[in-house]
Formats: structure tokens, sequence, C-alpha cells
């Protein structure tokens, strides 16, 4: 069986699988953010927290707990990273410096993952499982609350009220994230990943030297990572490391937790706004993209130039033969197109304009399908530019879902699709310029650019891959893609809730012969050309300048 065929097998089992698991997920999702039941161990951390679950909050409250939380949650872990010399079980490694433990802490809290050092030579086991897995389950967990949040702007009317985040909190981690996740713990030791808490051994000569390595519970956090589009990995090498992805089934396990709840909040979506054809509509526009950029990715990396590609049978170099091009090209897209930031290949190593793709695919939002929450909600947010288009095509008010898009909704909208670019091209711009963060590429001219505008971009959508040609564990780079990740992660939802508590206060409007069906695929093509158009005219020229630049050279 050739590498290509055997690639479009894995992209058809992958996505019967997400198919089989779309339905029964999504509507148990909405059951779970619907009911009124509260199990005992969630009244018990209702409890702890001091929280009323059955108290509804409109949206400047909403943002205060998540907010609230967010901090309390970067401080908790910036100081056990800081004391982690004097805790148990730290397997002899020494507290991590301030830049560091700050970059690390807010990355983890963001749901991007960021790592600017060597897992198995920094974090020990406290940290590890106490800290930055903690941070895997409830950073998704607090994501998907917003998403949400942003439903029940369009379910509801004439009321500001978005529901409780501290009882989303807790049911999205305890009835969602936590039994899907020691199942995949399962699949995934069954898989070959190890579960252990093992100290550091030698295991034998490497190079002259002696090679240790340091055991964990590697395979819980795998699954969370995955499932949670987290992203960080318990070792350096992420999921190129056989403890966390052994073999090819693993690796086509990791991607399937990766898209599967992204992909079944859409459904979740239908459900709870009425209509589960608006909720396909989302999903096409999605998996057309998410298709699309595989397709492309695959078609990249097994393009034959020259004899050595063609006795590798595509662009082996960075990858692991493990997984091949197919596998490794699954994993890429699946990653950057979600808020995973996990790597199983080296993307520096991709070609030209393949290291592109992982670029636009973080570029376009994270939207297709995006990370746990966030990409519902940034796809939704999508859907109401598009509508607002549609509108002035045709001189009339544009409406989503019974809520008219009025000028307040656009400007929110737009605010929203605002900050990441912002961040992006502008932190970007001041480290190309500035001598010393220049002095952190490993390469030069349009690669070298890649790496600088592949960190920030990776940064500011909480994504947390890398180019991995850049020392990015300096003071400057720590500080300010610590800063991206945290402004990219907190002010795009003070616009997404600030928009659901204007929707949620309006009042339906009757459907005529004038409204725009969004539930059709008409829309949904719509859809993926707005998306793709706002991405290109924003993106485009400082992608001439990298990875098209260095494509078009080769």
């Amino acid at each position: 069986m050739s590498s290509q065929i055997a690639g479009v097998l894995q992209l058809l089992a992958l996505i019967s699988a997400l198919a089989l698991a779309h339905r029964p997920l999504g509507d148990y999702m909405a059951e779970v953010y619907s009911s009124g039941k509260h199990y005992r161990p969630e009244r018990w951390a209702y409890r702890v927290i001091g929280a009323d679950p059955a108290a509804e909050m409109r949206w400047p409250a909403y943002l205060r707990a998540v907010l609230a939380f967010s901090v309390v949650s970067v401080l908790f872990l910036y100081l056990m990273q800081r004391v982690q010399g004097s805790l148990p079980g730290s397997l002899g490694f020494s507290s991590i410096d301030p830049d560091q433990a700050f970059n690390t802490a807010v990355s983890f809290v963001a749901n991007t993952n960021w790592q600017s050092y060597y897992g198995e030579q920094a974090m020990g086991h406290v940290v590890q499982t106490g800290g930055l897995a903690v941070q895997n389950f409830v950073s998704a967990a607090a994501g998907m609350a917003v998403a949400v949040a942003l439903v029940r702007g369009f379910s509801r009317s004439r009321t500001g009220e978005l529901g409780n985040f501290w009882t989303d909190l807790v049911r999205g981690t305890v009835r969602i994230l936590l039994p899907i996740s020691v199942i995949g713990a399962v699949v995934l030791v069954a898989c070959g990943a190890i579960q252990n808490f093992s100290g550091i051994h030698q295991v034998g000569q490497f190079m002259g030297g002696t090679q240790e390595w340091n055991g964990g519970a590697v395979a819980s956090q795998e699954a969370i990572k995955e499932l949670g589009t987290n992203g960080g990995g318990y070792f350096n090498a992420n999921s190129a490391h056989p403890f966390e992805n052994p073999n090819p089934l693993s690796n086509l396990f990791e991607i399937f937790l990766i898209l599967l709840i992204p992909f079944a909040l859409t459904r979740t979506f239908g459900r709870m706004v009425g209509s589960s054809k608006q909720g396909y509509a989302i999903l096409g526009a999605m998996a057309v993209i998410w298709v699309g950029f595989t397709v492309l990715m695959m078609w990249t990396e097994f393009a034959h130039r020259g004899p050595a590609f063609e006795m590798a049978g595509g662009a082996m170099e960075g990858k692991e033969t493990r997984f091949g091009v197919a596998g490794s090209s699954l994993f890429a897209v699946a990653t950057t197109l979600t808020s995973t930031g996990a790597v199983n290949s080296f993307h520096s190593s991709y070609t030209g304009f393949g290291g592109g793709i992982t670029m636009l695919g973080m570029q376009l939002g994270e939207i297709a399908p995006g990370g746990a929450g966030s990409g519902l909600y940034g796809m939704l947010v999508m859907a109401v530019i598009a509508v607002f288009v549609a509108g002035l095509m045709v001189g009339r008010t544009p409406e989503y879902l019974g809520k008219k898009i009025g000028t307040r909704q656009i400007k929110l909208a737009a605010c929203y699709l605002l900050v990441t670019p912002a961040l992006v091209l502008g932190f970007t711009a001041v480290a190309v310029a500035l001598p010393t963060p220049a002095e952190s590429m490993t390469n030069t001219g349009a690669h070298g650019f890649s790496e600088i505008l592949y960190a920030y971009t990776s940064g500011a959508n909480n994504n947390g891959s890398a180019f991995a040609g850049l020392d990015a564990d300096t003071p400057w780079f720590n500080t300010t893609i610590g800063i991206a990740m945290a402004l990219g992660r907190f002010l795009p939802m003070v616009f997404v809730l600030a928009l659901a508590g204007s929707l949620a206060e309006q009042q339906p409007v009757p459907t005529t012969a004038g409204t725009l069906r969004t539930d059709k695929p008409l829309y949904a093509g719509l859809l993926v050309g707005t998306v793709v158009t706002v991405t290109g005219l924003t993106y485009f020229p400082a992608l001439a300048l990298g990875p098209l630049a260095e494509g078009l050279a080769s």
C-alpha cells in the first residue's frame, strides 16, 4: 500500500469516527449545560469556591468570574513553579526562573501551553500533575463555558442573563472532560504510553554520554492535553515522543481526541438554539476548511521534487518514520486549526508551503473546528460578520437566529477580529526591528522571519506550537509572548460575552421572505468565503515575506 493511499484511509477513518461521535456527544453536552440537576461532587465544589449555582449572571458578572478565576489560576501556577525546588516529587529539579514561570503560568491558564523549556528536564511530578494537568482541564472548561454563554445569548430573549460561570466550569470539567479523559488515558496506556511516578533512570549510552529519562503520569496528561485542545507535552518532543505517542494507532486516536469536542459542539449549538440545521451549517463550514487544509497539506508534503523525496515517499525531514507524511500532516493540520499546539513532527522542517499552511491555520482564528469552546464562539462571531456582509449586499438589516445585527453587535464582532492580528503583527514587527530578539533566530531570511511570525501567531491565537528553530527561552520572548497569550485569550472573551449580553436582551424578530436562510449550504459557503477573505486581507503581506517567499524560492 502506498503512503498516499494510507493517508486517505486514515483521513476516512478519522471522519467516520468523528461522524459517529458527533450526535451523541453533542446531545450529551447540550443536556449537561441545560440541566437543572447538580451532582454531589459538583455541590462540594460550589461550597469550596463559595458559589451559588442557581444564580444567573449578566455578561459583566460572567466576565468578572472568568477573569477572577484565571488570575487566581495564574498566581497559583506561578507560585508552584517558583517553589518547585522545595516540593516533594520535584525529581531534583530547581525552581523555575521568574520570566519562564510567568510565561508558563499564563500559557497553561490561557489554554495555549506554549513551552520554552524542556518538560522532562524542568518540571517535577507535582508541578506536572498538580499544576499543569489541572489547568489542562479547567482552561478548556472555561473556554467551553464562554462558548455556551454566547449560545445562550442567541437562544434567550428579553434578558441579559447568560447562565452561571461556576456552574458551567464545574459541569464541563466533571461531566465532560474528566470521564472522556479517563477513557482516553486507558486507551493510550493500552497503545503503549507510560503512566507512572518513577524517578530519573539511566537508559544507556548516547553519543559518548549517558542518556537519562524520567517517568510520569504521561497517558493521563496526554489524554486531556489533546481532548481539551491544550497541547503542552510532558516531554520536549511532545507527541513525537514514543512515551506520549507510541504508534500510528495512538497517533490517529490523539487526532480524534483533538477534534472530538470542537466538532461536537456544533451539534450542542444547534440543540440549544432549537435548530439542528443551524448547527450543521456551522459544522459544514468548519469541515470544508479542515478537509481542504488537510488535502492541501498532504499534497504539499507528498510532492516529489527530486530523488531524495522520491526515495523517502515525500518530505520526510523532521517527521517520525512511525507516522510518515500522512500521519504527520493530519496531526499538523488538526493541531493548528484547533488551539491544541501539540506536535508529532518538526514544523520548521516542513516544505515552505507546508509551514505556511500550519501558520495560516492559526491565523484563521483556529475556528475549523478550533479549540474546545473557543472554536465555536470564534466561528459564531464570523457568522455574525458573514450575515452583515450579506445584508450589505441586499440593503437589508442583517439578522442571525432571529437577532438583529446592529451597530453595537458589529462593532463588538469587529473588535474581536482585530485583537489577534494587532498582537501578532505588532509584536512581530518590533521583534524583527530590535537586534536582541533577532539573535534568537536559527535561520536567516524568509525562514528566520517565519520563526518569529509563527511564534507570535501561536501565542496570540492560543495555539502553543512552535517552528522550533527559535530560541524563545529569553526574557524578551518569555515576557512578550506571555503578554500576547494573555491578551489573545481574554480580550476576545470580553467582546464575546458583551456580544452575548446584547443579543440576549433583544426580542427575536419574525422570519420573513427577505430573511437570509443561515441553515443552508449557500450560507455555509458564504461563511467559508468570509473567513478566508478576512484572514487573507489581514495576513497576506506577512505571509508573503515568510513562508510564501520560501516556498516560491524552493
